[in-house]
Protein backbone atom coordinates (compact mmCIF):
# COMPACT_ATOMS: atom_id res chain seq x y z
CA UNK A 1 0.00 0.00 0.00
CA UNK A 2 1.17 3.54 -0.80
CA UNK A 3 0.51 5.94 2.06
CA UNK A 4 -0.26 9.61 1.50
CA UNK A 5 1.83 11.51 4.03
CA UNK A 6 -0.01 14.83 3.94
CA UNK A 7 -3.55 15.65 5.00
CA UNK A 8 -5.16 16.62 1.73
CA UNK A 9 -8.02 15.62 -0.51
CA UNK A 10 -6.42 12.30 -1.48
CA UNK A 11 -5.33 11.26 2.01
CA UNK A 12 -6.59 7.94 3.30
CA UNK A 13 -9.84 8.80 5.07
CA UNK A 14 -10.85 6.85 8.19
CA UNK A 15 -14.22 7.28 9.87
CA UNK A 16 -14.64 6.31 13.52
CA UNK A 17 -18.18 5.33 14.48
CA UNK A 18 -17.80 5.85 18.20
CA UNK A 19 -15.15 8.32 19.35
CA UNK A 20 -14.34 7.53 22.97
CA UNK A 21 -10.95 7.10 24.62
CA UNK A 22 -10.01 4.03 22.56
CA UNK A 23 -11.03 5.75 19.35
CA UNK A 24 -8.91 8.75 20.35
CA UNK A 25 -5.76 6.61 20.52
CA UNK A 26 -6.67 5.03 17.17
CA UNK A 27 -7.04 8.53 15.68
CA UNK A 28 -3.64 9.59 17.02
CA UNK A 29 -1.95 6.58 15.42
CA UNK A 30 -3.77 7.14 12.12
CA UNK A 31 -2.74 10.81 12.11
CA UNK A 32 0.87 9.73 12.50
CA UNK A 33 0.54 7.94 9.16
CA UNK A 34 -1.00 10.95 7.45
CA UNK A 35 -4.58 9.68 7.47
CA UNK A 36 -7.58 11.97 7.74
CA UNK A 37 -9.90 11.17 10.65
CA UNK A 38 -13.64 11.78 10.83
CA UNK A 39 -14.90 11.24 14.38
CA UNK A 40 -18.58 10.38 14.81
CA UNK A 41 -20.36 9.99 18.13
CA UNK A 42 -23.63 10.71 19.91
CA UNK A 43 -22.32 13.68 21.94
CA UNK A 44 -20.29 16.84 21.37
CA UNK A 45 -16.54 16.86 22.12
CA UNK A 46 -16.14 13.10 22.34
CA UNK A 47 -12.42 12.30 22.99
CA UNK A 48 -11.49 11.29 19.43
CA UNK A 49 -13.09 14.43 18.01
CA UNK A 50 -10.42 16.45 19.85
CA UNK A 51 -7.72 15.01 17.55
CA UNK A 52 -9.79 14.48 14.38
CA UNK A 53 -9.90 16.61 11.25
CA UNK A 54 -13.71 16.51 11.22
CA UNK A 55 -16.40 15.43 13.67
CA UNK A 56 -20.13 14.77 13.61
CA UNK A 57 -22.75 14.25 16.30
CA UNK A 58 -25.53 11.88 15.26
CA UNK A 59 -27.90 9.26 16.62
CA UNK A 60 -25.72 6.18 16.16
CA UNK A 61 -28.73 3.86 16.24
CA UNK A 62 -30.50 5.70 13.43
CA UNK A 63 -29.88 3.99 10.08
CA UNK A 64 -30.53 7.11 8.01
CA UNK A 65 -28.18 9.30 10.05
CA UNK A 66 -25.36 6.73 9.99
CA UNK A 67 -25.69 6.23 6.23
CA UNK A 68 -25.93 9.96 5.58
CA UNK A 69 -22.62 10.71 7.28
CA UNK A 70 -20.88 7.80 5.54
CA UNK A 71 -22.20 8.85 2.12
CA UNK A 72 -21.28 12.49 2.76
CA UNK A 73 -17.66 11.75 3.67
CA UNK A 74 -17.06 8.62 1.52
CA UNK A 75 -14.32 7.25 3.81
CA UNK A 76 -11.86 4.59 2.69
CA UNK A 77 -12.43 2.73 5.95
CA UNK A 78 -15.17 2.78 8.57
CA UNK A 79 -14.10 1.63 12.05
CA UNK A 80 -17.03 0.82 14.38
CA UNK A 81 -15.64 1.55 17.85
CA UNK A 82 -18.74 0.83 19.94
CA UNK A 83 -21.54 -1.75 19.97
CA UNK A 84 -24.48 0.66 19.83
CA UNK A 85 -24.52 1.25 16.06
CA UNK A 86 -27.26 0.53 13.53
CA UNK A 87 -25.99 -2.67 11.93
CA UNK A 88 -28.27 -2.39 8.88
CA UNK A 89 -26.49 0.84 7.95
CA UNK A 90 -23.14 -0.97 7.99
CA UNK A 91 -24.40 -3.78 5.77
CA UNK A 92 -25.82 -1.29 3.30
CA UNK A 93 -22.66 0.82 3.26
CA UNK A 94 -20.58 -2.31 2.68
CA UNK A 95 -22.76 -3.28 -0.29
CA UNK A 96 -22.05 0.14 -1.75
CA UNK A 97 -18.30 -0.48 -1.59
CA UNK A 98 -17.37 1.07 1.77
CA UNK A 99 -14.73 -0.97 3.62
CA UNK A 100 -16.11 -1.76 7.09
CA UNK A 101 -13.49 -2.94 9.61
CA UNK A 102 -13.23 -5.84 10.01
CA UNK A 103 -16.47 -6.38 8.02
CA UNK A 104 -20.17 -5.82 8.66
CA UNK A 105 -20.92 -9.45 9.49
CA UNK A 106 -18.11 -9.59 12.06
CA UNK A 107 -19.51 -6.46 13.71
CA UNK A 108 -22.98 -8.03 13.66
CA UNK A 109 -21.75 -11.22 15.30
CA UNK A 110 -19.67 -9.57 18.01
CA UNK A 111 -22.08 -6.81 19.06
CA UNK A 112 -24.58 -9.44 20.18
CA UNK A 113 -23.67 -12.11 22.74
CA UNK A 114 -26.12 -14.55 21.21
CA UNK A 115 -24.60 -14.27 17.76
CA UNK A 116 -20.99 -14.63 18.91
CA UNK A 117 -21.71 -17.46 21.34
CA UNK A 118 -23.55 -19.50 18.72
CA UNK A 119 -20.79 -18.73 16.20
CA UNK A 120 -17.96 -19.77 18.53
CA UNK A 121 -19.55 -22.78 20.23
CA UNK A 122 -21.80 -24.22 17.55
CA UNK A 123 -20.12 -23.21 14.28
CA UNK A 124 -16.44 -23.28 15.28
CA UNK A 125 -16.68 -25.91 18.06
CA UNK A 126 -14.79 -23.77 20.60
CA UNK A 127 -15.10 -24.57 24.30
CA UNK A 128 -17.36 -22.19 26.23
CA UNK A 129 -19.37 -22.30 29.41
CA UNK A 130 -22.88 -23.79 29.23
CA UNK A 131 -25.45 -21.18 28.21
CA UNK A 132 -29.09 -20.51 27.45
CA UNK A 133 -30.95 -17.57 25.94
CA UNK A 134 -34.15 -16.36 27.57
CA UNK A 135 -36.72 -13.65 26.92
CA UNK A 136 -39.05 -13.88 29.94
CA UNK A 137 -38.56 -13.90 33.69
CA UNK A 138 -40.01 -17.41 33.87
CA UNK A 139 -37.52 -18.65 31.29
CA UNK A 140 -34.70 -16.96 33.18
CA UNK A 141 -35.67 -18.67 36.41
CA UNK A 142 -35.90 -22.05 34.68
CA UNK A 143 -32.53 -21.54 32.93
CA UNK A 144 -30.78 -20.63 36.19
CA UNK A 145 -32.27 -23.69 37.89
CA UNK A 146 -31.14 -25.91 35.00
CA UNK A 147 -27.61 -24.51 34.63
CA UNK A 148 -27.15 -24.31 38.39
CA UNK A 149 -26.12 -21.68 40.89
CA UNK A 150 -24.16 -19.51 40.81
CA UNK A 151 -25.06 -18.45 37.26
CA UNK A 152 -24.11 -15.39 35.25
CA UNK A 153 -26.87 -13.26 33.69
CA UNK A 154 -26.16 -10.67 30.97
CA UNK A 155 -28.05 -8.73 28.32
CA UNK A 156 -27.31 -10.08 24.83
CA UNK A 157 -26.27 -6.50 23.98
CA UNK A 158 -24.34 -4.25 26.37
CA UNK A 159 -20.85 -2.87 26.78
CA UNK A 160 -18.19 -2.89 29.51
CA UNK A 161 -20.08 -5.47 31.54
CA UNK A 162 -23.16 -3.28 32.00
CA UNK A 163 -26.17 -5.24 33.16
CA UNK A 164 -24.10 -8.27 34.13
CA UNK A 165 -24.58 -10.00 37.48
CA UNK A 166 -23.86 -13.26 39.27
CA UNK A 167 -26.95 -15.01 40.63
CA UNK A 168 -26.10 -16.99 43.75
CA UNK A 169 -29.54 -18.47 44.43
CA UNK A 170 -33.13 -18.40 43.17
CA UNK A 171 -34.02 -15.38 45.32
CA UNK A 172 -31.57 -13.21 43.34
CA UNK A 173 -33.06 -14.02 39.92
CA UNK A 174 -35.54 -11.13 39.98
CA UNK A 175 -32.79 -8.62 40.79
CA UNK A 176 -30.63 -9.96 37.96
CA UNK A 177 -33.59 -9.75 35.58
CA UNK A 178 -34.27 -6.10 36.40
CA UNK A 179 -30.58 -5.13 36.32
CA UNK A 180 -29.95 -6.78 32.94
CA UNK A 181 -33.05 -5.22 31.42
CA UNK A 182 -32.15 -1.73 32.64
CA UNK A 183 -28.62 -1.77 31.18
CA UNK A 184 -29.23 -3.54 27.87
CA UNK A 185 -28.32 -1.85 24.60
CA UNK A 186 -30.47 -2.19 21.53
CA UNK A 187 -33.23 -4.74 21.99
CA UNK A 188 -33.65 -5.65 25.64
CA UNK A 189 -35.87 -8.62 24.82
CA UNK A 190 -33.29 -11.35 25.32
CA UNK A 191 -30.76 -12.27 27.99
CA UNK A 192 -28.03 -14.90 28.16
CA UNK A 193 -27.60 -17.17 31.19
CA UNK A 194 -24.15 -18.71 31.51
CA UNK A 195 -22.63 -21.38 33.69
CA UNK A 196 -20.32 -19.79 36.26
CA UNK A 197 -16.80 -20.98 35.54
CA UNK A 198 -14.72 -20.94 38.70
CA UNK A 199 -11.71 -19.86 36.66
CA UNK A 200 -8.25 -19.16 38.03
CA UNK A 201 -7.95 -15.96 36.01
CA UNK A 202 -9.17 -14.28 32.82
CA UNK A 203 -7.15 -12.76 30.03
CA UNK A 204 -7.44 -10.62 26.96
CA UNK A 205 -5.43 -11.99 24.05
CA UNK A 206 -5.03 -9.11 21.61
CA UNK A 207 -4.85 -10.63 18.13
CA UNK A 208 -3.99 -8.49 15.09
CA UNK A 209 -4.79 -9.64 11.56
CA UNK A 210 -4.04 -8.20 8.13
CA UNK A 211 -4.31 -10.00 4.79
CA UNK A 212 -1.02 -11.86 5.24
CA UNK A 213 -0.42 -12.55 8.92
CA UNK A 214 -1.86 -12.94 12.39
CA UNK A 215 0.12 -11.83 15.45
CA UNK A 216 -0.59 -12.25 19.16
CA UNK A 217 0.31 -9.76 21.86
CA UNK A 218 1.50 -11.20 25.18
CA UNK A 219 -1.57 -12.11 27.29
CA UNK A 220 -3.12 -9.39 29.42
CA UNK A 221 -4.51 -10.18 32.85
CA UNK A 222 -7.25 -8.02 34.26
CA UNK A 223 -9.49 -7.41 37.25
CA UNK A 224 -13.10 -6.32 36.86
CA UNK A 225 -15.53 -4.69 39.22
CA UNK A 226 -19.20 -4.55 38.34
CA UNK A 227 -18.38 -6.05 34.97
CA UNK A 228 -15.99 -3.20 34.08
CA UNK A 229 -12.20 -3.33 34.03
CA UNK A 230 -10.28 -1.50 36.76
CA UNK A 231 -6.75 -2.99 36.48
CA UNK A 232 -4.88 -4.77 33.70
CA UNK A 233 -1.32 -6.01 33.40
CA UNK A 234 0.94 -7.48 30.76
CA UNK A 235 2.13 -10.06 30.52
CA UNK A 236 -0.03 -12.49 32.44
CA UNK A 237 1.91 -15.45 33.80
CA UNK A 238 0.35 -18.62 32.39
CA UNK A 239 1.46 -22.08 31.36
CA UNK A 240 2.72 -22.70 27.84
CA UNK A 241 -0.04 -25.28 27.37
CA UNK A 242 -2.77 -22.78 28.31
CA UNK A 243 -1.20 -20.01 26.21
CA UNK A 244 -1.05 -22.24 23.14
CA UNK A 245 -4.71 -23.19 23.63
CA UNK A 246 -5.60 -19.51 23.98
CA UNK A 247 -3.79 -18.70 20.74
CA UNK A 248 -5.52 -21.57 18.96
CA UNK A 249 -8.94 -20.29 20.05
CA UNK A 250 -8.08 -16.69 19.11
CA UNK A 251 -6.84 -17.76 15.69
CA UNK A 252 -10.04 -19.69 14.99
CA UNK A 253 -12.14 -16.72 16.05
CA UNK A 254 -10.35 -14.07 13.97
CA UNK A 255 -10.04 -16.31 10.93
CA UNK A 256 -13.72 -17.17 11.23
CA UNK A 257 -14.72 -13.53 11.49
CA UNK A 258 -12.38 -12.44 8.71
CA UNK A 259 -11.31 -8.95 7.75
CA UNK A 260 -8.50 -6.82 9.14
CA UNK A 261 -7.80 -5.13 12.45
CA UNK A 262 -7.12 -6.01 16.05
CA UNK A 263 -9.43 -8.27 18.04
CA UNK A 264 -9.69 -8.36 21.83
CA UNK A 265 -10.34 -12.04 22.56
CA UNK A 266 -11.50 -12.58 26.15
CA UNK A 267 -10.82 -15.98 27.70
CA UNK A 268 -11.25 -17.77 31.04
CA UNK A 269 -8.40 -20.00 32.21
CA UNK A 270 -8.64 -22.80 34.76
CA UNK A 271 -5.45 -24.78 35.07
CA UNK A 272 -4.57 -25.68 31.50
CA UNK A 273 -8.16 -25.44 30.28
CA UNK A 274 -9.21 -22.35 28.32
CA UNK A 275 -12.78 -21.21 27.70
CA UNK A 276 -13.87 -18.59 25.18
CA UNK A 277 -15.88 -15.70 26.65
CA UNK A 278 -16.25 -12.81 24.18
CA UNK A 279 -14.43 -10.92 21.43
CA UNK A 280 -14.34 -7.26 20.42
CA UNK A 281 -13.30 -6.53 16.79
CA UNK A 282 -11.45 -3.40 17.85
CA UNK A 283 -8.95 -2.26 20.50
CA UNK A 284 -9.87 -3.43 23.99
CA UNK A 285 -10.00 -1.30 27.14
CA UNK A 286 -7.72 -3.71 29.03
CA UNK A 287 -5.21 -3.20 26.20
CA UNK A 288 -4.59 0.42 27.25
CA UNK A 289 -1.63 -1.08 29.11
CA UNK A 290 0.09 -1.62 25.74
CA UNK A 291 0.66 2.15 25.57
CA UNK A 292 3.56 1.55 27.96
CA UNK A 293 4.51 -2.12 27.43
CA UNK A 294 4.85 -2.60 23.67
CA UNK A 295 6.87 -0.94 20.92
CA UNK A 296 3.60 -0.75 18.95
CA UNK A 297 0.48 -0.35 21.09
CA UNK A 298 -2.77 -2.14 20.29
CA UNK A 299 -3.89 1.08 18.61
CA UNK A 300 -0.84 1.24 16.35
CA UNK A 301 -1.29 -2.43 15.47
CA UNK A 302 -4.96 -1.81 14.71
CA UNK A 303 -4.16 0.93 12.20
CA UNK A 304 -1.34 -1.09 10.67
CA UNK A 305 -3.72 -4.02 10.22
CA UNK A 306 -6.44 -1.79 8.75
CA UNK A 307 -3.97 -0.39 6.21
CA UNK A 308 -2.55 -3.89 5.57
CA UNK A 309 0.91 -2.89 6.81
CA UNK A 310 3.38 -5.28 8.52
CA UNK A 311 2.47 -6.12 12.11
CA UNK A 312 5.92 -6.36 13.68
CA UNK A 313 6.33 -5.24 17.29
CA UNK A 314 8.14 -6.22 20.45
CA UNK A 315 7.20 -6.50 24.10
CA UNK A 316 9.38 -3.86 25.75
CA UNK A 317 8.60 -3.99 29.47
CA UNK A 318 6.15 -5.50 31.95
CA UNK A 319 3.50 -3.02 32.96
CA UNK A 320 0.07 -2.34 34.40
CA UNK A 321 -2.83 0.03 33.91
CA UNK A 322 -5.36 1.35 36.39
CA UNK A 323 -8.60 2.93 35.24
CA UNK A 324 -9.47 6.23 36.90
CA UNK A 325 -13.22 6.54 37.45
CA UNK A 326 -15.12 9.62 38.49
CA UNK A 327 -16.69 9.63 41.94
CA UNK A 328 -19.00 12.59 41.26
CA UNK A 329 -20.82 14.59 38.61
CA UNK A 330 -19.01 17.54 37.06
CA UNK A 331 -18.72 19.45 33.79
CA UNK A 332 -15.33 20.30 32.25
CA UNK A 333 -13.55 18.07 34.78
CA UNK A 334 -10.08 18.91 36.05
CA UNK A 335 -7.69 16.68 37.97
CA UNK A 336 -5.57 17.06 41.07
CA UNK A 337 -2.53 14.84 40.53
CA UNK A 338 0.39 14.38 42.91
CA UNK A 339 3.86 14.75 41.38
CA UNK A 340 4.69 11.14 42.26
CA UNK A 341 2.39 9.96 39.47
CA UNK A 342 4.70 11.44 36.83
CA UNK A 343 7.83 9.36 37.33
CA UNK A 344 10.19 7.87 34.75
CA UNK A 345 8.12 4.67 34.91
CA UNK A 346 4.59 6.03 35.20
CA UNK A 347 2.21 8.50 33.59
CA UNK A 348 -1.44 9.45 33.55
CA UNK A 349 -3.48 9.77 30.36
CA UNK A 350 -6.51 12.09 30.44
CA UNK A 351 -9.25 10.99 28.04
CA UNK A 352 -10.74 14.47 27.64
CA UNK A 353 -14.39 13.62 28.20
CA UNK A 354 -16.44 16.82 28.54
CA UNK A 355 -18.30 15.73 31.64
CA UNK A 356 -17.94 13.25 34.46
CA UNK A 357 -20.52 11.16 36.19
CA UNK A 358 -20.08 8.64 38.94
CA UNK A 359 -18.34 5.51 37.68
CA UNK A 360 -17.39 6.98 34.28
CA UNK A 361 -13.83 6.20 33.17
CA UNK A 362 -11.99 9.52 32.80
CA UNK A 363 -8.36 8.51 32.43
CA UNK A 364 -5.85 5.73 32.83
CA UNK A 365 -2.68 5.37 34.90
CA UNK A 366 0.18 3.51 33.20
CA UNK A 367 3.11 1.97 35.08
CA UNK A 368 6.11 -0.08 33.95
CA UNK A 369 8.37 -2.12 36.23
CA UNK A 370 10.66 -5.14 36.31
CA UNK A 371 7.63 -7.42 36.61
CA UNK A 372 3.92 -7.03 35.95
CA UNK A 373 3.29 -7.93 39.60
CA UNK A 374 5.39 -4.99 40.78
CA UNK A 375 3.82 -2.68 38.20
CA UNK A 376 0.34 -3.68 39.36
CA UNK A 377 1.28 -3.04 42.99
CA UNK A 378 2.58 0.43 42.14
CA UNK A 379 -0.48 1.21 40.02
CA UNK A 380 -2.70 0.33 42.98
CA UNK A 381 -0.87 2.91 45.08
CA UNK A 382 -0.56 5.70 42.52
CA UNK A 383 -4.17 5.62 41.32
CA UNK A 384 -5.16 6.90 44.77
CA UNK A 385 -2.97 9.98 44.23
CA UNK A 386 -5.27 11.24 41.48
CA UNK A 387 -8.45 13.09 42.32
CA UNK A 388 -11.21 14.81 40.40
CA UNK A 389 -11.63 18.42 41.42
Amino acid sequence: MILKTALKSDSIKIMLLGSGELGKEVAIEANRLGCEIIAVDRYVNAPASLVAQKSYVIDMKNKTEVLDVIKREKPDFVLPEIEAINIDALFEAEKEGIHIIPNAEAVNKTMNRKNIRVFAAEELGIKTSKYKFVSTYEDLKAACDEIGYPAVVKPVMSSSGHGQSIVKDSEEVITAWEFAKSDARGSADELIVEEFINFDYEITLLTAKNDEEIVFCPPIGHIQSGGDYIFSWQEMDMSEIALNKAKEIARKIVEGLGGRGIFGVELFVKGNEVYFSEVSPRPHDTGLVTLITQSQSEFALHIRAVLNLPLGFEFVTPGASAAFKANKETFNPTFEIEDEVFSKNSRFVVFGKPEAHKGRRMGVLLVSDKSSKEALKTAGILINKIKLQ
